[in-house]
């Protein structure tokens, strides 16, 4: 059985813009079958560097299995609705000692114009191995999400030792929270909220596994940052008139 989120959490999440139930969120067995996935990806990524494996289930369907499963649509339906379309997913792996840092950014600034709403954004981060201080873990800024998720003041970075071209200047670090998370656990944060993370400065990788999803209520709009852009209907009916990948 999968828990899903209560009366309380929905509320907190509403105020704080994330989640961190602290429980496992697959089972032993499917975690390591993600794993195996993930550690194929990384083989094969090229020239890519570890921590651009964007869009992975684009092209490999095996990871279907985990990004419409009960155990995590169970966790996103009260945030997002009951009719839930998948967005997207990430593999974002810091190697150890060399990872780069996430500068300060809100992901729906990098969205702007693609969808006709914003505010029910969720995204599910699970950690593939330990993620803490030392290697680099997810920070956010609780209740940034609030501002709208369009915040001016993004200037250039240097993507030698950052991952994304700009940054977002003025946060207030000393109101940053750490996502540590072990192994196997997840956090929830909402698609608006300013969050970053520093570079790993440990021996040991820190991986994560991004689940991005959208109510189905929303259009994708056919603009063409779009162009090429897949979907999935994850759960529910479609509210926006989507084209889908799996309807």
């Amino acid at each position: 059985m999968t828990s899903t989120a209560t009366d309380i959490d929905v509320e907190r999440f509403r105020r704080e813009g994330y989640l961190l139930p602290q429980r496992q969120l697959f089972s032993p067995e499917k975690l390591d079958a993600l794993e195996a996935i993930f550690d194929e990806h990384l083989a094969d990524k090229g020239a890519k560097l570890s921590d651009e494996l964007d869009t992975p289930h684009f092209r490999d369907p095996r990871l279907l299995e985990f990004l419409l499963s009960e155990e995590v649509l169970d966790t996103v339906e009260p945030l997002v609705g009951p009719d839930i379309a998948l967005w997207t997913s990430h593999f974002i792996s810091k190697d150890p000692f060399t990872g780069r840092a996430t500068p300060w950014h809100e992901d729906s600034a990098f969205w702007n114009g693609r969808l006709s709403g914003y505010d029910r954004i969720v995204t599910v981060w699970l950690a593939l191995g330990p993620s803490n201080r030392e290697n680099g873990c997810m920070r956010v800024v609780p209740g940034s999400h609030l501002g709208g998720g369009f915040s001016e003041g993004y200037v250039a970075t240097d993507m030698s030792v950052q991952t994304f071209h700009a940054q977002l200047e003025g946060v207030d670090e000393s109101r940053a929270v750490d996502f540590e998370l072990r192994r196997g656990e997840f956090s929830v944060h909402d698609g608006r909220i300013v969050h970053g993370a520093k570079p790993n400065t440990s021996s040991i990788r820190r991986t994560g596994y991004t689940m991005r999803y959208f109510p189905a209520s929303v259009r994708v709009l056919p603009v063409e940052q779009n162009a090429g852009w897949k979907i999935w209907l994850a759960r529910g009916e479609d509210r926006a008139g989507n084209r889908y990948e799996n309807v």
